[in-house]
């Protein structure tokens, strides 16, 4: 039996360029753990998948990937993305540093929840880059606003996975485009945060932007560390 998956490639985010190869070996461990968890969580015939227990490692004042995934994994996702008549397959939240090329930590945590159709990820970071910035070093990013918070949309390639079951062999290639929604934590943007939406298909077929603007007007104000104004 083969399972594939697939993976934003990190290094498609501005800033992160330097960790390309550390990103996707955390993809490749990502899915195969993943894969543990599908078949745990599928076993409850039914009912949505719950989160996943964190692999949170980060101090209190950072937003928690179980609490990520609290946000993201609510009952009406499957409505939002526009299949209703799906539901969580699985979920799950991570707390992690992403060490730089120079030795520098940026708090990343981040959730991601799968359905048949579609996988989101939803992650905050702390880089004190500006989305103006981010939006500049990319060569498709539309700057909008989502909320009145200055955002900007983006595409990012993706990682596909595969593996044997059986035979217990991984591979990776190149997978099909990511939708990206990079959003300033604060009505301004201060370079004091930002919250990223990021929305793929298991098909590989371009993902629908008007869902993925849809999943981030309702999620984000739920997040620890969405500001208002």
């Amino acid at each position: 039996m083969t399972e594939s998956f697939a993976e934003p490639e990190k290094a498609g985010r501005p800033g992160l360029q330097a960790i390309a190869a550390v990103a996707l070996f955390a993809a490749v461990v990502g899915a195969l753990w993943a894969q543990k968890e599908f078949v745990h969580q599928k076993d409850t015939v039914g009912e949505p998948a719950a989160c996943s227990k964190p692999d949170d490692h980060l101090p209190a004042r950072y937003v928690s990937g179980g609490r990520l995934c609290k946000a993201l994994n609510r009952p009406d996702l499957p409505a939002l993305l526009g299949t209703s008549h799906e539901q969580a397959e699985t979920a799950d939240g991570s707390g992690q540093w992403l060490t730089l090329a120079g030795g520098t930590k940026i708090a990343e945590p981040e959730a991601t929840v799968t359905l048949a159709t579609y996988s989101v990820k939803l992650t905050a970071s702390y880089d004190h880059m500006t989305v103006a910035t981010a939006g500049d070093l990319m060569d498709d990013a539309r700057r909008t606003t989502v909320l009145g918070h200055p955002a900007v949309l983006y595409s990012s390639p993706t990682i596909s996975i595969g593996f044997n079951l059986g035979g217990g062999k991984a591979s990776t290639g190149p997978g099909g485009t990511a939708r990206c929604l990079l959003v300033s934590k604060h009505g301004k943007d201060d370079g004091q945060g930002t919250f990223e939406v990021a929305l793929w298909r298991q098909d590989d077929v371009p993902p629908d932007d008007t869902a993925l603007v849809r999943v981030a007007e309702q999620v984000l104000p739920t997040v620890p560390g969405w500001n208002g104004h």
